[in-house]
């Protein structure tokens, strides 16, 4: 029994806490910085009907709706005459974080900033914003700026300037696997499968799921209609498949992602069915947002073997300087470091 616990212990550890490079997390953010950036940008076209004094929401009747919640926005304290400088702030920042650049700083500021934005004006919130302030928090808790960023850019000059010879020797800062990395990888992966699992539980409490008329009421929808796709009319088979498809999709999806055997063929799924919403019913946003998230599920070995790490010519695989801040190295930290 107790060898049986330890070993259940030791694979729990390294679902969660395996070190590993952090590689996914600097794809992930980069995808997650362009969304933010452009939502953001996006409730700058009509600022002040949605954060103005006199816009759709006013800051009082927000704030009344549920005086004992714990949503907070710092929207509250901004005066009025500032709400647009703010807000350009807001946009500088968002498109930093995209580049990893100050990223120990940017992160949270691109994870404040989007839960600030969603709760002063919640009748405005959709799934698109859920989905991005999920994953600015999530990436915010983890290495996401220690690759793919100017942050790891700047450190490779910098360690080039002080240690020249071993810079034109192929060798660079090495960055060091982390726990923190798999632990954020782990939490998106998890929380998709959450979501998920709950999506396809809640169609079952509607009717139309269980007939096979819920994709056709939704293509038939004159609001959401991006394409005329009436003809599914004359076919209502198809219909009544593309309908309880999706629901088996969404319920098991918890349980073949983790195959990895599968696992490319529930994502590509995933992929369609989301392009599907985007093309068809217009809500491209957040279609691309839910495909980004399929991000974690590809391991950082992969990334890096399709070449998301630049190598010399001249050095052996895997091989680095010491993960030191480049001030702080010394020659004889430059020796190179055989990785495993």
């Amino acid at each position: 029994m107790g060898l049986r616990i330890c070993t259940a212990w030791r694979q729990w550890d390294d679902f969660w806490f395996r070190p590993e490079d952090p590689v996914t997390l600097g794809v992930v953010r980069i995808l997650t910085g362009l969304m933010l950036t452009y939502t953001h940008w996006v409730w700058g076209i009509k600022f002040s009907s949605f954060f103005g004094t006199d816009g759709f929401q006013d800051l009082l009747l927000v704030r009344s709706l549920d005086p004992e919640t714990m949503a907070w926005s710092f929207w509250w304290y901004v005066p009025p005459d500032l709400a647009w400088t703010v807000h350009l702030t807001c946009l500088f920042l968002l498109t930093m974080y995209t580049l990893g650049l100050w990223t120990s700083v940017t992160k949270w500021a691109a994870a404040i900033i989007t839960i600030s934005y969603v709760n002063r004006v919640p009748n405005a919130s959709f799934g698109l914003d859920q989905m991005n302030a999920m994953l600015a928090v999530y990436l915010a808790l983890g290495p996401c700026g220690a690759r793919l960023s100017l942050d790891r850019l700047i450190s490779v000059k910098r360690s080039a300037i002080r240690f020249p010879e071993a810079y034109a020797a192929g060798q660079r800062p090495f960055v060091l696997p982390r726990p923190s990395a798999r632990l954020v990888r782990r939490l998106i992966q998890v929380h998709m499968c959450i979501i998920y699992f709950f999506a396809g539980v809640t169609k079952l409490k509607g009717t139309s799921w269980w007939d096979g008329n819920a994709v056709w009421m939704a293509l038939a929808n004159a609001e959401y209609q991006s394409v005329d796709m009436t003809w599914m009319a004359w076919y209502p088979w198809l219909s009544d498949l593309l309908t309880h498809a999706t629901v088996l999709w969404e319920m098991t999806f918890w349980i073949f992602v983790w195959n990895p055997v599968l696992r490319p063929w529930v994502l590509l799924v995933g992929v369609l069915m989301h392009l599907g919403i985007g093309g068809f019913l217009g809500m491209w946003t957040f279609g691309l947002v839910m495909i980004f998230t399929y991000a974690s599920f590809v391991a950082p070995e992969t990334y890096l073997a399709i070449g998301f790490r630049r190598r010399s010519r001249n050095a052996p695989p895997a091989v680095g300087m010491a993960n030191l801040p480049a001030e702080r190295n010394s020659p004889s930290a430059l020796q190179p470091v055989r990785v495993s």
